[in-house]
């Protein structure tokens, strides 16, 4: 049985952040996940789970100044202070949320660039090795430069490859089915390739990123390929519904989990 995670930062924002979570509890999500949790306490974001009985998915690093342009910092060799402390921030929250895996964005840089790739690299390996300790997976997504221009991890070839050179066991992709049809297409063919480094996996429709259930993907397909590869991680559901959020919620209603 698939597991779908919803992402609270597209989805559910008829509601307050914090209240988003009961509201997924009771449309039949069991895990959660959003891009971040700084702006509210360890302990109100454990309150959250804990009193909806959600499991937490997925969480980001802290990626600099979001609002202001940042779209993280692992490729940049200026901001290795900055780097530094969001590791510390952020396994204070794995800690109080019990999440198994968090997400390193890399920041804009230039992909081409060799001073950038080379830090790159170390900040993957530093903060990898950060979180063996603590036992999580650290995951690296590839993001299009459509949707953000001058991501420097813009190709899932080229995490993949980075994520086998490491040879780190907790080193894993991040799976955007969304971003890989706009980046390669063949969306198939790389799961099937790349399932095996996989810890987690997020879906929406391409190109408006909306409900998984309209437009140039199959995605009826695409889950049964992965039940079939016996993918047994979360999904996570990163789109922007096209109305309220429950309006939308038709193609998940086979997956939607019962509570007592």
């Amino acid at each position: 049985m698939l597991q779908f995670s919803a992402n609270l930062s597209f989805m559910f924002n008829e509601w307050s952040f914090l209240d988003r979570f009961a509201a997924a509890a009771d449309a039949g999500f069991t895990s959660v996940e959003y891009l971040f949790p700084y702006e509210f306490t360890p302990d109100a974001i454990a309150t959250a789970l804990q009193k909806n009985r959600l499991t937490q998915a997925l969480f980001n690093l802290y990626p600099g100044d979001f609002a202001g342009g940042d779209r993280g910092l692992a490729a940049l060799p200026a901001r290795e202070k900055d780097l530094t402390a969001s590791i510390a921030q952020a396994l204070t929250y794995a800690e109080a949320t019990g999440v198994k895996r968090l997400h390193l964005m890399a920041g804009l840089a230039d992909a081409q660039d060799p001073a950038a790739m080379s830090h790159y690299r170390h900040s993957v390996r530093r903060v990898a090795e950060a979180l063996a300790a603590r036992h999580l997976d650290l995951v690296l997504e590839p993001i299009n430069n459509r949707d953000i221009p001058g991501y420097f991890l813009n190709n899932v070839d080229v995490a993949a490859a980075l994520i086998a050179e490491a040879g780190l066991p907790n080193l894993k992709l991040q799976f955007d089915i969304y971003h890989c049809q706009i980046i390669h297409g063949d969306v198939t063919m790389r799961l099937r390739k790349y399932l095996g480094i996989t810890g987690h996996v997020q879906i929406a429709s391409v190109p408006s990123r909306h409900e998984p259930d309209d437009e140039e993907l199959n995605y009826p397909f695409l889950f049964a390929e992965l039940e079939r590869l016996g993918y047994a991680g979360f999904i996570g559901c990163e789109y922007r519904p096209r109305g309220k959020t429950l309006d939308g919620l038709a193609w998940f209603q086979p997956y939607a989990g019962t509570r007592a």
